[in-house]
């Protein structure tokens, strides 16, 4: 079992019904694994620290094949081991937003799919990408035409 960081480790982010349904082969190369590492280091570490909770991994790694099949972004930063999908057992998607709004560095921090007033709904996408950090924060909404990206953290 390939270790990440001390509280994270690879096997949480290939993890995937669907690859297991459909025989997907969801094994990262060593670039991707490598990615997984400054990820875990730099954000999901942090966020497991300040909140002395487990961080669950919904979506990790996603092999190209994988992230076609479930209908993922063609330049999904999953595929490059870039980001997670997560949530904080008993902590509000929206509070582990704002801690990291104020407190780390990212390329994208993403409040998927919230609802106002269940705070367990949705989940926070946050990638990180050596380099060029964007910083960037937007909220995604369901909406009947499709998921609209609203700027900043909104909810």
């Amino acid at each position: 079992m390939t270790q990440l960081s001390r509280s994270f480790h690879l096997s949480e982010f290939v993890t995937s019904q669907e690859a297991a349904r459909r025989g997907i082969d969801n094994t990262p190369d060593a670039r991707a694994v490598a990615s997984l590492e400054v990820l875990c280091r730099r954000v999901l570490q942090p966020v497991r620290d300040y909140f002395a909770r487990p961080v669950t991994i919904s979506s990790g790694y996603r092999s190209p094949r994988l992230n076609r099949i479930i209908g993922g972004s063609r330049t999904s930063q999953h595929c490059l081991g870039e980001a997670a999908d997560f949530e904080v057992p008993g902590i509000s998607n929206v509070e582990v937003c704002r801690w990291l709004e104020r407190h780390l560095a990212y390329d994208q921090l993403i409040l998927e799919f919230y609802r106002q007033g269940d705070p367990a709904s949705g989940w926070v996408h946050c990638s990180y990408r050596v380099g060029r950090l964007r910083n960037q924060e937007l909220t995604a909404m369901r909406t009947r035409f499709g998921t609209r990206y609203l700027s900043g953290i909104v909810a």
